[in-house]
């Protein structure tokens, strides 16, 4: 077990500057987090993990501590940006959400610099879901144009509730489902994304996107989704597991979206015997 030594800082990037946060040593592992939360969202895996691994987590660029200007960027270059400043070649890339539609882009562009890839309830750039005529389907389709409607009307305390139930008790679960500390953290993350006074940053996309190329991926890889999640996240898991080569899917019973909120336990320790697999 390392000795956790831990420090923070900014790294600059392409008009802006990331906060980051690094623990322990060893292989490195970096955390990127969901595009509802800041990385605030790994304090249980950052402290765990730091005692086998050098950990990096940070904010995405709009999100938390992080700073940009109004510009287009990459999030693949800011990875790449942050990599260079922190003395990182290569590690382990575990990303939620959009963040693991980021660390999947992340390994397609520059996969000398992954060793391993843990996707959790993964976005896939280019996946276009076609949802089926079920009652469940048209029930979280509504949902997701109610989510729009209140965006475009700027009803942000309307739309953190919306959000918290739909990624922390599921869709097509009761609201209140989830631990109330877990959907009052994600309420209170959402709030603050919507609101914050920052420049307006435009992520370029991967080109070709990521469904296309889904074969060039050859690092290990481990795709983790909860069966409560959405119907897209449970199809772009299902995808990712079909045409990434050898890689496993684990689904966390009566388990939405946050997964490493939700079920830290269980999720630490997949990961962490994932992770000693591939040493």
């Amino acid at each position: 077990m390392n000795i956790n030594h831990s420090s923070s800082g900014y790294a600059p990037v392409f008009n802006g500057q990331l906060y980051y946060e690094v623990a322990g040593s060893g292989k490195p592992i970096l955390l990127i987090h969901a595009g509802v939360a800041d990385c605030s969202m790994w304090d249980d895996q950052f402290t765990l993990f730091s005692q086998y691994f050098r950990v990096i987590r940070y904010d995405l660029r709009g999100y938390g501590k992080s700073h940009t200007e109004t510009t287009p960027f990459s999030n693949q270059q800011d990875i790449l940006d942050l990599f260079t400043h922190l003395g990182v070649e290569q590690a382990c890339v575990i990303g939620i959400s959009r963040g693991g539609q980021i660390a999947i882009d992340f390994t397609l562009e520059h996969p000398g610099c992954v060793s391993a890839l843990v996707a959790v309830a993964a976005g896939v750039s280019g996946y276009e879901y076609q949802p089926d005529n079920s009652e469940k389907a048209r029930l979280e389709f509504e949902l997701f144009t109610h989510l729009d409607e209140l965006w475009e009307r700027k009803a942000f305390d309307e739309l953190a509730d919306l959000e918290a139930h739909v990624w922390v008790d599921g869709p097509s679960q009761p609201v209140g489902r989830a631990p109330l500390q877990i959907r009052k953290y994600i309420r209170k993350i959402v709030r603050a994304n919507y609101t914050r006074q920052d420049g307006r940053a435009t992520p370029q996309p991967l080109t070709p996107p990521a469904i296309e190329r889904l074969g060039e991926i050859s690092v290990p890889t481990l795709i983790l989704v909860g069966e409560h999640d959405t119907y897209g996240m449970l199809g772009m898991a299902d995808k990712l597991e079909r045409e990434i080569p050898d890689a496993r899917k684990l689904v966390f019973p009566n388990t939405a979206h946050m997964l490493p909120l939700e079920q830290s336990a269980k999720f630490n320790e997949i990961v962490i015997n994932f992770l000693n697999e591939e040493k």
